[in-house]
């Protein structure tokens, strides 16, 4: 997969914050836990930076404008953005597909890819270039 370089307007929204939080987590925690622990740790440091977010909200799979199941995304920040944690050695370009699929999948402008399994925190930022304003918005 492509990288494409994205401009700080692009992304005028709390991604900075939620990255800062993910870095304190594996500052502390280093890799190798499972992805769950992770999840629980970001949880505190997202709600200790005063991050309004849901953890494992269950989000409509919708083929042919029919409900045909749920998925749980492990986090929605701030009614705007999907954030997606993995414990993985590495990251691959399948992680950051199946990323924007759900983020055309749910008509979310914004995800967040973030892997704590490498030495070193990864994340990636995800835009969906098919949103559509207004359409299908999600009610929390």
């Amino acid at each position: 997969m492509e990288a494409v370089r994205r401009t700080a307007d692009e992304f005028n929204d709390p991604t900075s914050k939620i990255i800062g939080c993910a870095m304190r987590v594996h500052a502390t925690l280093g890799n190798g836990f499972q992805e769950v622990i992770y999840q629980r740790a970001l949880q505190i440091e997202m709600g200790l930076a005063g991050l309004g977010f849901v953890r494992e909200m269950e989000m409509p799979v919708i083929y042919r404008e029919e409900l045909i199941g749920t998925r749980r995304v492990d986090f929605f920040v701030e009614e705007e953005i999907m954030v997606e944690l993995k414990a993985l050695i590495e990251l691959e370009d399948v992680h950051m597909a199946q990323g924007i699929n759900y983020l055309e999948a749910y008509n979310i402008k914004i995800g967040l890819l973030i892997n704590f399994g490498s030495k070193s925190l990864q994340f990636k930022r995800l835009l969906n270039r098919k949103y559509r304003p207004g359409a299908n918005k999600l009610i929390i």
